[in-house]
Formats: structure tokens, C-alpha cells, sequence
């Protein structure tokens, strides 16, 4: 059975180290490199419920998405259990469960996160349309009005609902960022897109933006696409061991309209 070590090597060499945001933190954050897997459970975040999931499923590995401590929005102070992050890092802990996590590299990385976003959306003639590969451009079969090519990101990203302008040019060049990207709004517009699929846009982004279709899909929707791909990739490379996705952790945002 390959280690805690190996899987995150061959993580790594999708994914490399080198294409991760300088503020981020990825690899293995939590358990013994030298551990033997035989299980893995794969999900976008490590939450309590995914913490759960592996110790009833006897997971030796949790791969996730965002990292598990120590990012940019959450740093580790302290692990107690009166807190939420403290009992999640004591539980896997406790149970001797590892934790890698593939975040901004995987973001970046060919055939990751952005690159099953569009995928997903069956967009085809992908590439990178900035220094640091985060997001993607593709095309569109063929010119869509907004309206159809809306109720297509709902089915394809299995979103609760959406947010949108509607910039009234019809959708063929579209780009993509998995989770918060409205920092890219600006390099769309310069490539020329008249569609935008990410998440996390602010009200002014909304607002101020000119000539560009934008759709918040939300965050979970346009980066869970990835765990499938993860599934598949670690099966390919460590045949033997069991490896699937989880099925408690799903999007935590609702919608009533």
C-alpha cells in the first residue's frame, strides 16, 4: 500500500508545490508522512461531517481542496475543541486520519480545478488566460442566448441558484475561475470574452462591470467538480487501495426565492 507521502508526492506532481499562492499552505498539514493507506476520502473541505464520514468509513487519508489550517482567512492559534477548527484538527488526530490538501496549485494545474469547470460546462478550445493559470477561456458550441445558457451552468454545476448581469451579448467566448475570482474580471474583458462563470462577486462588481455576462455560480458548485477528478487521478495511481468521494459534504449556502 503506498504511504501518506507517496500520495501526496503524486499530488504534487500534478499539482505542483511551486504553482500555489505565496499566502497559501498545501501538502500534507495533518499525520504521519510514513502512515500506509489503504483508504481515501476525497471532498472539497475537511468539515466535521467529512471528518465523520472517514472515521466511519476507516479512512487513513482525507484529500481535500482548501486547506484544512494555517490559510490566509483562518490561522491556527490555538486547537481546542471548544472551537470548530480545534475539534476537526483533534478528531483526525485522535483517529490517526492524514490530511493533504491541494488548493491554489490545484487551481493552476492542468487538468484541475479550473480545467474540470470548463469541462463541466462543455466548453471546448480551453486555455490559460493569465501569468498565474488560474483561470480558463473556451468556447461554446455555438452562440447562446443568456437565458439558455444560464439553466446550463445550474444543471452542469448542480448550483441551489444563481446570481447574474446580463450584459445582452449573446454567450460563445466564455471564461471560468473556480471559487473567488472577481479579480480577474479586468483579463476577461482584455481576452475578449463575453461571459464570466466564478463566484464570491461583490455588489460593485456587479455594478461596474461593463460589456461582460457575469454569473456567480457560487463557490462550492464551480470548485466540487474537481473531487471527481481527484477520485480518478489517485485510482489511476494507486491501484488497490479505495478511494471515493464524500457524500456528507455538499453546499452549505441556501436559496429562497
Amino acid at each position: 500500500m503506498p504511504t501518506v507521502r507517496e500520495i501526496e508526492q503524486i499530488l504534487f506532481d500534478w499539482a505542483p508545490r511551486e504553482l500555489a499562492a505565496e499566502w497559501d499552505n498545501v501538502g500534507l498539514l495533518v499525520g504521519n508522512p510514513s502512515h500506509e493507506v489503504a483508504r481515501v476520502l476525497v471532498a472539497l473541505d475537511i468539515t466535521e461531517g467529512v471528518a465523520a464520514e472517514a472515521i466511519e468509513r476507516g479512512a487513513d487519508l482525507i484529500v481535500a481542496h482548501h486547506p484544512v489550517m494555517n490559510c490566509t482567512w483562518h490561522k491556527v492559534q490555538s486547537v481546542r475543541t471548544d472551537d470548530r477548527q480545534g475539534r476537526i484538527l483533534t478528531t483526525l488526530l485522535r483517529h490517526d486520519i492524514a490530511a493533504i490538501c491541494m488548493h491554489t496549485n490545484l487551481d493552476a494545474a492542468e487538468g484541475g480545478v479550473n480545467d474540470a469547470l470548463a469541462a463541466a460546462l462543455d466548453l471546448s478550445c480551453v486555455e490559460s488566460f493569465n501569468p498565474e493559470k488560474i483561470g480558463r477561456i473556451g468556447v461554446t458550441n455555438c452562440e447562446l442566448p443568456l437565458e439558455q445558457f444560464l439553466p446550463h451552468v445550474v444543471k452542469s454545476l448542480g448550483c441551489g441558484g444563481i446570481r447574474y448581469v446580463d450584459a445582452h451579448r449573446p454567450v460563445y467566448k466564455v471564461a471560468v475561475g473556480g471559487g473567488a475570482c472577481a479579480s480577474e474580471i479586468d483579463a476577461v474583458l482584455a481576452a475578449g470574452c463575453d461571459t464570466f462563470v466564478t463566484s464570491d462577486l461583490r455588489y460593485n462588481d456587479f455594478l461596474d462591470t461593463q460589456g461582460l455576462n457575469l454569473i456567480d455560480a457560487g463557490h462550492f458548485p464551480t470548485e466540487d467538480v474537481v473531487c471527481p477528478v481527484i477520485v480518478s487521478r489517485l485510482a489511476q495511481c494507486c491501484a488497490g487501495i479505495e478511494i471515493v468521494k464524500s457524500t456528507s459534504h455538499k453546499e452549505v449556502i441556501q436559496y429562497y426565492t
